[in-house]
C-alpha cells in the first residue's frame, strides 16, 4: 500500500528585524555621544567634525550618481569636491557663514567644470550645506551649543519616533513610489514626538519657549522628513539601496543625516534672517 506524504511548504524566513534594530541601536550609541561631544567642545573641533561628516556625505553622493567607484576620492573632481566641502565648513565656523557659503558655491562650480556633471555639482552643494550650517550655528558664542542640541534632538527624535510609529501602527503609505516603507502614521508620530522631545532641550538649557519657537520646531521636523524623502528619491533614481555601508544598521552617512541636511540649512537661514550672520544660534532660538 502506497503511503501518500502530506505536502508541506516551508514558511519563508522572517526578516531579521530584531537584528537590524539591534545594529541601529548600537550604531546610535556610538554616533550620538560623538556628535554631542563635538557640539559641546565647540571651536575648531566642532567645525572639523561637521567638515568630516559633510565630506563623507559628498563622497557617498559621488558613488550614488556614478562619479566614483567608492567613497574614497578616486579622481580630481571628487578629490577637489571633498576639499572644498571640508574647507567651506571650517571657514564658516572660523570666519563666518558668508565666507563658508562662497567657498561652497566655488566648490560646486569647480566640480561642474571638471566633471561636466550637474549631479556632482549638486552633491557639492548638498554636502556643503550640511557642514556650513552646522558650523555656522555652533559658531554663535552665546547660543551655538543650545541651537545645535535643539536641532539634533528634533531631527533625531523625528526620525526615531517615525521609525517605531511606522512599524508599530502601520497604515497607508506616505509616498510608496519613493519610499515604500514610510507611512503616514510614522510621519505624524515623528512630527509630534520629535517636536515634543525638542521642547525639552531649551527648557533644560534655560531658553524661553514661545509659540514661535514651537512653530519653528514643527517646521524643522517637517523639513527633516522632506530631506529623508529627497534622499530616498535620489537613491531610487540611481537604483541604489544605501548610500554606503559604513554605519551598521543604517547604511551610509547620508542615510543617517539626510534629514539633518535640510533641517540644518533651514535653521541657519531662519537664524540668519532673524539675528544676522554673527548670531545665527540666537536668531534660531530667541523670539
Amino acid at each position: 500500500m502506497k503511503v501518500v506524504q502530506p505536502s508541506f511548504t516551508p514558511e519563508p524566513a522572517k526578516p531579521r528585524r530584531n537584528a537590524d534594530l539591534a545594529l541601529r541601536l548600537w550604531s546610535s550609541l556610538v554616533l550620538i555621544p560623538v556628535s554631542l561631544l563635538g557640539a559641546w567642545w565647540g571651536g575648531p573641533a566642532a567645525y572639523a567634525l561637521a567638515a568630516i561628516v559633510a565630506a563623507i556625505v559628498f563622497a557617498e553622493w559621488a558613488t550614488i550618481v556614478g562619479r566614483s567607484p567608492s567613497i574614497w576620492p578616486s579622481n580630481a573632481e571628487t578629490a577637489l569636491g571633498t576639499a572644498f566641502v571640508v574647507l567651506a565648513a571650517l571657514l564658516a565656523g572660523l570666519y563666518g557663514v558668508v565666507i563658508g557659503l562662497c567657498v561652497m558655491i566655488a566648490g560646486a562650480l569647480v566640480a561642474l567644470a571638471l566633471s561636466r556633471s550637474f549631479w556632482l555639482a549638486l552633491g557639492s552643494l548638498y554636502a556643503g550645506l550640511l557642514g556650513v550650517s552646522l558650523a555656522a550655528l555652533r559658531a554663535d558664542p552665546a547660543y551655538g551649543l543650545t541651537a545645535i542640541v535643539v536641532l539634533l534632538v528634533v531631527v533625531w527624535g523625528t526620525d526615531s519616533i517615525a521609525y517605531f510609529a511606522g512599524r508599530g501602527i502601520g497604515g497607508p503609505k506616505l509616498w510608496p513610489r519613493v519610499s515604500p516603507k514610510k507611512t503616514w502614521s510614522g510621519s505624524i508620530g515623528g512630527l509630534i514626538g520629535g517636536v515634543a522631545l525638542a521642547l525639552i532641550a531649551p527648557v533644560l538649557l534655560g531658553v524661553p519657549v514661545g509659540w514661535k519657537l514651537v512653530a519653528l520646531l514643527v517646521g524643522l521636523s517637517l523639513v527633516s522628513q522632506i530631506g529623508d524623502l529627497v534622499e530616498s528619491a535620489l537613491k531610487r533614481l540611481f537604483d541604489k539601496k544605501d548610500s554606503s555601508t559604513i554605519i551598521p544598521g543604517h547604511g551610509g552617512m547620508m542615510d543617517r543625516v539626510d534629514g539633518l541636511i535640510f533641517a540644518g540649512a533651514a535653521a541657519m537661514l531662519v537664524g540668519w534672517a532673524h539675528a544676522g550672520p554673527a548670531e545665527i544660534g540666537r536668531g534660531m532660538l530667541l523670539w
